[in-house]
């Protein structure tokens, strides 16, 4: 018999010995052939110690679906394509029915019912599933569109769901999408961005962390900040922490969409008067911030860029960059090149 794990011990009427016994419910790892490509999965099922050497396994109806659910879903995976419980997340999220989502898009009634059990969506559905995973005013779009599939009741009541939803993280959805689109350019891994993909919830617990630990931090010092962090990782990692691409600016390195950055629903910002009466950002610490996803190599290097400037006032530290090897041996609006910051100074 194959490597198997036992999972727990029931007591049942065994169809392979027709007596009532104590049968072992296991499981294991197999393969199957899924429409032509291989793939490994989980797999349960019963065990009689009674039975016939050669035929002592049996599966339930119930079970034979979940294994062959778990076969499907190993295969969407392997190909790049949402799972049955995520396209059953995605409709929750929604609080729609099967029914409702399918027509919604525009599919017959059974078509999400079917890919949440046994069905496989093909490339086309899924990418469709994925515009409105996270994106609610795609799905007021596709509402616009299929409006005919429901009754004027029915319609309300689904727009109001996507617009609860769109309510609940909307701003932050669309200021994310703002600060994204600034990055379009620079959507392959090079020495602009560190080699590092943008990544907005690490930077955002980046900018929390900072605040957490710096008083009074205002958005010119902080950016310099970032730019450090990044720098410092880029020469210990090999790559950026962020993936943010920063230009030459009179005060030093300014990230590309800082502007659309400080927007972000995450961040904790606040416009306050200087004393020559100059609106100035002030960032606090947010609240309840996840700081998992910053790794302890990560917090290491943001606590060294913390003790080096967190006294420093906001034109120390700009004369500090300025005097950087990477700000100096670049231009006014160049991207300044990460492999310049190989020497910065002491750290």
């Amino acid at each position: 018999m194959e490597s198997n794990t036992l999972i727990r011990k029931v007591h049942m009427s065994c169809p392979l010995c027709n007596k009532a016994h104590e049968i072992e419910e296991r499981k294991r790892t197999t393969s199957i052939i899924l429409k032509g490509e291989e793939v490994t999965y989980e797999e349960r099922f019963y065990f009689c110690a009674n039975a016939d050497e050669n035929e002592n396994e049996f599966e339930t109806g119930a079970m034979t679906n979940e294994n062959l659910l778990n076969a499907r879903n190993a295969y969407r995976v392997k190909m790049g394509l949402l799972t049955s419980d995520e396209i059953v997340a995605i409709r929750e999220s929604y609080g729609l029915s099967q029914v409702d989502l399918a027509k919604l898009l525009g599919w017959g009634e059974a078509t999400i019912s079917r890919y949440e059990s046994k069905g496989i969506q093909d490339e086309a559905y899924d990418t469709m599933l994925r515009l409105v995973k996270d994106n609610p005013l795609q799905a007021l779009e596709f509402l616009k569109k299929n409006s005919e599939k429901f009754s004027v009741m029915k319609r309300l009541d689904i727009k109001v769901k996507i617009i609860e939803k769109l309510d609940s993280y909307g701003k932050e959805f669309l200021t994310r999408q703002t600060f994204e689109g600034e990055y379009a350019n620079f959507e392959e891994l090079s020495d602009s961005n560190g080699f590092a993909m943008l990544n907005i919830d690490k930077i955002e617990a980046m900018i929390s962390y900072i605040a957490e630990k710096v008083d009074n931090l205002f958005k010119v010092k902080l950016m310099k900040m970032l730019w450090y962090s990044d720098a410092v990782s880029y020469i210990k990692n090999g790559c950026a922490m962020t993936g943010m691409v920063y230009r030459h600016e009179p005060m030093g390195a300014l990230p590309v969409g800082h502007y659309s950055l400080m927007n972000l629903e995450n961040i904790n910002v606040q416009e306050e008067m200087s004393y020559n009466y100059d609106t100035m950002l002030h960032i606090y610490p947010t609240a309840n911030m996840d700081y998992s996803v910053l790794t302890d190599s990560e917090i290491n290097i943001l606590d060294k860029v913390i003790a080096k400037f967190k006294d420093y006032k906001e034109k120390d530290i700009i004369e500090y960059m300025h005097d950087e090897r990477a700000y100096m041996e670049t231009k006014p609006g160049e991207i300044i090149p990460f492999s310049l910051a190989k020497e910065i100074k002491a750290f």
